[in-house]
């Protein structure tokens, strides 16, 4: 379980700059609660990209510098990577799901698929008060991020605000 002491009170939005620098920056502390060195060296890797003159929309390179520690990209058929992203993600803040069978066991995945695979894991983090986000991606890959479940409404205006497609892991199927 989290203690919410660990974590600041909830960002508040309304008198920052709106650029989408600015954006990005919140996004990156949200998906990384209680880790703002860790969201100050991707914010880092994000600006330097930008400044390389790379064009991709704001998700694509948010995904490219936060991939495997903050967030996941996997290809949707692969759901040993999934799998492992996803219990990468919730070991920063140790905690581990519950995949209600063995992993290890090639019959577990007999009758499992991406999204029923992020449904679980989106179930099993909300009771711990996380929450789980898909995002749309150009190719035939699975993307996310974790963040606190009281962050959810922030989550959904800066997603708006950046052009993100974003969406509940329990709806990712």
């Amino acid at each position: 379980m989290r203690d919410d002491d660990d974590f600041e009170d909830d960002p508040d939005f309304g008198d920052e700059d709106d650029s989408v620098e600015a954006r990005v920056w919140q996004l990156l502390l949200l998906i990384n609660p209680g880790d703002e060195e860790t969201a100050l060296l991707q914010f880092t890797d994000y600006r330097e990209a930008v400044a390389e003159g790379d064009q991709s929309e704001p998700v694509e390179l948010i995904g490219r510098v936060i991939d495997w520690h903050s967030g996941f990209m996997v290809a949707q058929d692969d759901l040993r990577s999934t799998m492992q992203a996803l219990d990468e993600l919730c070991a920063r803040w140790n905690l581990s799901i519950d995949w209600g069978g063995d992993p290890d066991d090639d019959d577990f995945f007999d009758d499992a698929d991406a999204g029923s695979l992020i449904g679980i894991a989106y179930d099993r983090l909300a009771e711990s008060g996380y929450t789980l986000w898909t995002w749309e991606t150009d190719d035939d890959s699975n993307a996310g991020w974790i963040t606190l479940t009281r962050d959810n409404e922030p989550m959904r205006e800066l997603a708006t605000v950046l052009h993100i497609n974003l969406r509940l892991g329990c709806d990712a199927g």
